[in-house]
């Protein structure tokens, strides 16, 4: 198991927004999660990569525990993830934002800059040439060197997609992927995501469109009220009534064991 989460309570202002949440996810594997909107989906994978502080419940990334880990510690353990608004560097160019993301780049510091100035040159080879990769990849280059700020919403997403992927992601959680994108983009998006999970990296996806969601996933997990009301492949999770009623805001049943 790469990501195992369960026990899961989040409150703010008193009120839970998680309530014995659980998700998990394996090597290869993509993992769709939805639900209606407030039901803690976002709040969950801000969770998962601690930049919200849990009440209760334990996080497990590939078998060791990471519960009091800090964001930028699990960033460097390899599970990155992205946000519902890209948070770009908008006076700084595609390449630059890219360029930005690595951590403990070793010229950062003046003594590390001169006295391992060799080691920061090759570094800094190593990272341009990744930055290069990740621009085909996306399929970048027409942009490649315009400010961040004039990009599409579609190629906003792909950068924040691609800064990411400087991390070298095992696990990547996406907040919405696709909103805001038009169908055109949806399509070089979700290439993408397919791309890479041939790659070998995992996805946990939070998304309210049902075409991505159903089309990408191996697992589908449906939250409401901030717990699991269900999960399982995305065929049968779609025909359970108690997810039709959740999205028609009738009662939900009972929540998934687990």
């Amino acid at each position: 198991m790469l990501l195992e989460a369960k026990g899961i309570f989040k409150r703010f202002d008193g009120v839970e927004v998680l309530r014995d949440a659980w998700i998990e996810a394996n090597e290869g594997q993509v993992v769709g999660l939805i639900g209606p909107n407030g039901a803690g989906k976002s709040t969950l994978l801000a969770v998962l990569s601690k930049f919200l502080e849990p009440e209760g419940g334990t996080i497990f990334f590939s078998g060791k525990e990471i519960t009091d880990h800090k964001p930028h510690e699990i960033a460097l353990q390899q599970m990155v993830r992205t946000f519902q608004v890209p948070r770009e560097f908008g006076r700084l160019t595609v390449i630059e934002n890219l360029l930005v993301a690595p951590k403990d780049q070793l010229g950062e510091g003046v003594f590390s800059a001169w006295v391992r100035w060799r080691r920061v040159q090759e570094q800094e080879r190593r990272l341009a040439e990744q930055a290069d990769d990740i621009i085909r990849f996306l399929t970048l280059e027409p942009v490649r060197n315009l400010q961040a700020r004039n990009l599409s919403g579609g190629q906003k997403k792909l950068l924040e997609l691609g800064r990411a992927l400087m991390l070298n992601p095992r696990l990547l959680l996406l907040d919405e992927p696709f909103s805001g994108v038009n169908p055109v983009m949806i399509d070089q998006i979700m290439e993408k995501l397919f791309a890479l999970r041939e790659r070998g990296v995992s996805l946990v996806v939070v998304e309210h469109n049902m075409y991505t969601i159903k089309t990408l996933s191996d697992v589908v997990f449906v939250m409401v009220d901030g717990r699991i009301l269900t999960h399982g492949e995305p065929a049968k999770v779609f025909q359970d009534p108690r997810v039709l009623e959740a999205y028609l805001g009738r009662d939900e049943g009972p929540p998934a064991q687990h």
